[in-house]
C-alpha cells in the first residue's frame, strides 16, 4: 500500500508542475499557435474596450476609478476562487512577501491606468501604460550591472522622446494629469518584475488568488469612501468593465501558453497602435496630432526592440523559460 501511495503521490505532484509549466511552443499544431496569438490580440483589445467602459460611464453617471479597479479585482477574486474549487486546490504560499508586493505595485498600475483615462484620453492613458517595458530596461540597467545593453540603453531614449512627444507636443510644459499614464507605467514595471520572482516560487493561480483577492481589500481599505451598493446604471458599467478586464487577463494568460515570449510581447504592445487609432471612434477622443503619432509609434518600435533584445539572450532565455 506504501508504495503505491508514494507512486500515486508522485504522479499527482508531477501532473500538477506539469499543468503549470510552460507549454512548449514546437508541440502545437499551426491552429493551436494561431488560438495563441488571437487570445493575446483579443486581450489586448480586451483591456482597451475595458478603458472605453470607464469613459463610456462619465457620460451617464458618476464613478470613480477606483471603483473600477475594486470591481474588476472582486470580479477576479470570484473567478480564480471558482477555478480553484473546480481543480479541488488552493493557493500554495511559499514567499509571502513576493506575493504582496506583486499585488500592491498592480494595484498602483491599474489605479493610475484607470485615472490617467479618466482625467486625459484613452488613446494617451493606454499609450502610457505600454510604456512599462521601458522602464523595465532602464531599472535593469541601473540595478544590474551585468545585465546593462547599450542597444536597450537607446531605445529607453527613443521611447522617452516618444513619451515627451506624446505628453507635451509642441511646448515645454507638462500636463500634472498625464502623471497618472507614466505612473501606471512605472508601477507596472515593479509589477512584473515582483512577477517574475514571484513565479519562481508559485503557481499562477496562487499569484492570482493573491493579486485578486488582497488587491481588492487594498483597493477597498483606500477607497472605501468613494465604494457604495450601486445602482442598475453603474452596475451595468462596473460589471462590463470587469468582464472585460479580467477576460483580457485569462486570454493573455491562454495566449502566452502557445505563443513565444518575443511574439506574446510585440502582439500585445498593438494596444499601443490600438488606442492611436480607435480613440476617436470608440470614445470621441480628439485624433492624435502628428507629434502624438510619432510618439506613439517610438514608444512601439522601443517595445518591440527591446522584447526582441531580451528573449535573444539565451542565459535570460533559461531563467524566464523556468519563470513562465
Amino acid at each position: 500500500m506504501k508504495p503505491d501511495s508514494s507512486r500515486n503521490i508522485a504522479e499527482n505532484k508531477s501532473r500538477q508542475a506539469s499543468a503549470d509549466a510552460p507549454y512548449d511552443r514546437r508541440q502545437a499544431s499551426r491552429s493551436l499557435q494561431l488560438t495563441g496569438s488571437l487570445s493575446v490580440l483579443a486581450s489586448a483589445f480586451l483591456f482597451y474596450l475595458a478603458t472605453a467602459v470607464i469613459r463610456w460611464a462619465q457620460q451617464d453617471v458618476v464613478i470613480a476609478a477606483s471603483y473600477f479597479v475594486f470591481a474588476r479585482f472582486l470580479l477576479g477574486f470570484f473567478v480564480i476562487c471558482g477555478l480553484l474549487a473546480v481543480r479541488r486546490k488552493g493557493p500554495r504560499v511559499v514567499r509571502l512577501h513576493l506575493l504582496v508586493g506583486r499585488t500592491v505595485f498592480n494595484c498602483l498600475a491599474v489605479y493610475c491606468f484607470y485615472q490617467a483615462v479618466s482625467v486625459t484620453s484613452l488613446a494617451e492613458g493606454n499609450i502610457l501604460n505600454m510604456t512599462y517595458p521601458v522602464f523595465l530596461a532602464l531599472f535593469s540597467w541601473i540595478l544590474l550591472k551585468h545585465q546593462r545593453d547599450h542597444v536597450a540603453a537607446a531605445m529607453v531614449v527613443v521611447a522617452f522622446a516618444g513619451i515627451w512627444l506624446i505628453l507635451s507636443p509642441g511646448k515645454l510644459e507638462l500636463r500634472l494629469e498625464s502623471l497618472w499614464g507614466l505612473a501606471s507605467g512605472v508601477s507596472a514595471s515593479f509589477a512584473i518584475i515582483y512577477l517574475n520572482i514571484s513565479r519562481l516560487h508559485h503557481d499562477s493561480d496562487t499569484i492570482l488568488f493573491y493579486m485578486f483577492g488582497l488587491g481588492a481589500i487594498i483597493i477597498y481599505a483606500m477607497f472605501f469612501r468613494e465604494i457604495s451598493v450601486p445602482d442598475a446604471k453603474q452596475l451595468y458599467y462596473l460589471a462590463l468593465c470587469s468582464v472585460l478586464g479580467v477576460g483580457g487577463q485569462y486570454l493573455l494568460t491562454l495566449g502566452f501558453k502557445y505563443v513565444t515570449a518575443v511574439e506574446g510581447g510585440i502582439l500585445s504592445s498593438t494596444r499601443i497602435l490600438l488606442a492611436a487609432v480607435l480613440g476617436p471612434v470608440v470614445a470621441a477622443d480628439p485624433a492624435l496630432s502628428s507629434a502624438g503619432w510619432l510618439g506613439a509609434l517610438l514608444i512601439f518600435t522601443a517595445n518591440v526592440v527591446l522584447t526582441l533584445r531580451k528573449f535573444r539572450q539565451p542565459a535570460i532565455l533559461e531563467k524566464q523559460q523556468g519563470e513562465h
